[in-house]
């Protein structure tokens, strides 16, 4: 049963129609009430009330104090305001009324807020399962034969000539492990590894590595269930005999509500986790490629800025970059500067893609991939901005926009579908 509910497809019309339905009967009941007029009046009252709360908070904390760093859609604006209306309706009902109504206006609450969340979360397209919103392990922990492999020199002629051995898995697997934070002390969580069909195999051939980050909040696995990754690295794999990069999607974070920013402060050693950590063990532990032109990074949101901070300060290490609507900077917002950088503003100019891409310009051979919601204006002018200082500097660049897409998952979807094929040629399988 419980395994059921976790499964739950929770973006399915079949589970948004009948709770919108229910939703939509509650709160009728809830507002029209019968005589005496000064009840039906007390409702009225509340579902006004309710909206004008509902449209002030949304407007504080996303146009005032910009609390979640991207614009709230219209969309999500409408049922947040619809969930404060709800509510105000159902507290009116527990004065004056009989204590059925009473108990229906309690249970009709949380139902209000569900259908609400659901509703926001498809206009996101975050999660699609309960256990996916829960933010639950979605893998395996990987066995140790599994990760008993080690760096080497990949075959620059693969992609052209590899063919699939007889009895290769028809699609690739993922699970998780611990990467220990040896030198840095990060407190991560578990990471997540993908491996393509042709890692699957007796004797695998040297891969090239993908390092995914998801956004804040977020948890490593995002970019490969709300992403959508693993199904896109499979296609890929299927279209080119097994062949497709091994990803890694380390713990950036430490938790879904911090952001350390992925530099080292007293916020955490981010930075030397994912740069040295990580990269020692995917090296020792996996039969990727030793050399950076065989290696990429990518992320969504705060780990698209990441994946810029990354990729354009140590090309030693990453020789592509993905950036799905990062942002022009590392920011925890006011506190930025006094939190992450011990309130040195040099410091924190340090630290920003833009003088990371002057300071190691030319690049020799670095390729990057930069994507955005065609209706995230905010973002769309940070990636123009990290594409012209990226072309300054002599990387290689291409910019994409998601059509009729924000700064969400539906964004991210449409982008990975086109940068894993294109970033997989990039690093040889094509």
């Amino acid at each position: 049963m419980i395994a059921g509910l976790l499964a739950l497809k929770i973006a399915s019309t079949a589970f948004l129609i009948p709770l919108d339905v229910a939703a939509a009967v509650l709160f009728v009941y809830l507002l029209v009430r019968m005589p005496p007029r000064r009840l039906l009046l007390q409702s009225l009252v509340a579902l006004v009330l309710g909206a004008i709360v509902g449209y002030v908070t949304c407007w504080l904390l996303a146009d005032v104090w910009d609390v979640f760093g991207v614009p709230l859609t219209l969309v999500t604006r409408i049922w947040a305001i619809l969930a404060f209306v709800g509510v105000f309706v159902a507290v009116a009902n527990l004065w004056g009324s009989r204590w059925w109504r009473k108990v229906i206006a309690v249970l009709a609450v949380p139902i209000f807020l569900l259908t609400s969340a659901a509703a926001i979360n498809v206009d996101f397209g975050a999660y699609s399962t309960v256990k996916e919103a829960m933010g639950l392990t979605a893998y395996r922990a990987l066995a140790h034969h599994e990760v008993a492999g080690k760096s080497g020199v990949m075959d620059p002629h693969l992609g052209a000539d590899w063919r699939a051995p007889a009895g290769m898995p028809d699609a690739g697997t993922v699970g998780a492990v611990t990467i220990p934070a040896t030198i840095s002390g990060f407190k991560a969580r578990t990471a997540d590894v993908y491996f393509p069909p042709a890692a699957l195999v007796a004797h695998p051939p040297v891969l090239p590595v993908l390092v995914l980050f998801a956004g804040q909040p977020g948890h490593p696995s995002d970019m490969l269930l709300a992403g959508k990754a693993t199904a896109d690295l499979n296609a890929f794999a299927a279209a080119h005999h097994g062949l497709a990069p091994i990803v890694v999607a380390p713990d950036q974070l430490g938790s879904p509500d911090r952001n350390p920013m992925c530099v080292d402060s007293p916020l955490g050693n981010s930075e030397t986790y994912l740069t040295v950590d990580v990269p020692k063990w995917i090296k020792s532990h996996l039969k990727v490629s030793s050399s950076a032109r065989y290696w990429a990074v990518g992320g969504f949101s705060q780990g698209g800025t990441c994946a810029t901070q990354f990729g354009f300060g140590h090309p030693n290490l990453f020789g592509s970059v993905i950036d799905i609507s990062g942002e022009i900077a590392p920011t925890i917002g006011a506190a930025t500067v006094a939190k992450g950088f011990g309130g040195s503003a040099a410091a924190y100019d340090a630290a920003k893609p833009l003088t990371l891409l002057a300071r190691h310009a030319p690049y020799a051979d670095s390729w990057a991939f930069f994507g955005v919601g065609a209706l995230d204006a905010k973002y769309t002018r940070y990636a123009l901005a990290l594409q012209d200082g990226a072309n300054a500097a002599g990387v290689t660049t291409t910019l994409t926009r998601s059509p009729n897409t924000g700064h969400d998952w539906n964004t991210v979807r449409y982008l990975l579908k086109l940068a894993i094929p294109a970033v997989s040629t990039r690093l040889g399988l094509g």
